[in-house]
């Protein structure tokens, strides 16, 4: 019988192609996905990213889009506004996490509505009140400051006692976002919230108002009493109306002295003993609904957030004013 031939002699060239090729094609893989986790998290050299808010605090980390970070800022403000303890907002926080997903829902189970889907047949209010963050925020805390030392409760049994979901172990799964955004955005961690956001386009100059403020940043002005409580300070050399708003022009969100733009600026002052702490709500709170509101700069204790460098977060800047005095600028 004829002895089989050896093995044809380009067997091991073909192989070694054949490796380089898969080699090469692990490099664009990985590169592909390196270059998608930077567009993602927004640090693309560049690039300014989707937009996304982060928080830090407490030695961990949490991420949100816009949306829902400017309504988690509603829930706390809300709750910060009435005096309730941080635990408060970790609660009211988690709950409309898992309600809603921090969205303001127009549907749900039933007649349920709104960020935390609560129920008109049920008492709590008219389905236009409900899809109010602010009333259903506040709704919320009503109920709960009425439960015997829910500060101490798990919160499964706070919200739980709130609610009356059939699903009630879930509200402990958003515990550790909750509090990382409650300590954020009630003001006990500093520097702690920030936003990559789009440029706002299509913004036309705007003309003050008698008031001395721009249309958008009277609405601002407007949301911040609302949502935060806080009143707009008066400033005699503004020119400030009935607003009591200080409309000092303010640099735009380049930083650049030259580009002033009047009437563009609110500025708060917080005083007392936790005026730092509350002004730092306020700024996060002022971050958290950049979108919503056209805010290009939020300045306070001797630093500032500025939209056309989200990717920075907070930095230190002389322009900034003191710790309790707070200055926000739209578009």
């Amino acid at each position: 019988m004829t002895a089989v031939t050896a093995a044809m002699p380009h067997s091991q060239p073909a192989r070694r192609r054949r490796s380089r090729w898969w080699f090469a094609a692990a490099v664009v893989v990985v590169l592909a996905i390196g270059a998608g986790v930077s567009w993602w998290t927004g640090l693309l050299a560049g690039v300014t990213g989707r937009p996304h808010c982060v928080a830090t605090a407490l030695g961990q980390t949490t991420e949100l889009d816009p949306e829902q970070a400017g309504n988690a800022a509603t829930i706390a403000a809300v709750a910060v506004h009435r005096g309730l303890p941080g635990r408060a907002a970790t609660i009211g926080i988690a709950t409309a996490m898992q309600e809603s997903k921090l969205r303001n829902l127009d549907y749900g189970d039933r007649d349920s509505r709104g960020l935390f889907q609560q129920r008109p047949s049920q008492g709590w209010g008219t389905v236009e009140q409900i899809m109010d963050p602010v009333y259903a925020s506040n709704a919320f805390y009503d109920v709960l400051v009425k439960i015997e030392g829910y500060q101490n409760l798990p919160i499964t049994t706070a919200a739980q006692q709130v609610q009356r979901s059939a699903f009630p172990s879930a509200y402990g799964d958003h515990e550790p976002a909750a509090r990382i955004l409650a300590s954020a955005l009630s003001g006990y961690s500093t520097a702690s919230l920030s936003c990559v956001l789009d440029s706002p386009s299509g913004l036309a100059a705007q003309t003050p108002a008698e008031n001395g403020l721009t249309a958008r940043a009277a609405r601002l002005a407007k949301a911040a009493l609302a949502e935060t409580g806080r009143q707009a300070s008066a400033s005699a050399s503004s020119g400030a109306g009935s607003s009591g708003a200080s409309s000092g022009g303010g640099s735009s969100s380049s930083g650049s002295g030259s580009d002033v733009a009047r009437g563009t600026t609110v500025t708060f002052t917080v005083t007392g003993a936790e005026g730092r702490r509350l002004g730092w709500a306020l700024a996060h709170w002022a971050v958290a609904r950049a979108q919503g509101l056209d805010v290009v700069a939020v300045r306070t204790d001797g630093m500032q957030w500025r939209r056309d460098n989200g990717e920075a977060g907070w930095t230190a800047t002389p322009s900034a004013p003191a710790a309790g005095t707070v200055t926000i600028q739209v578009g």
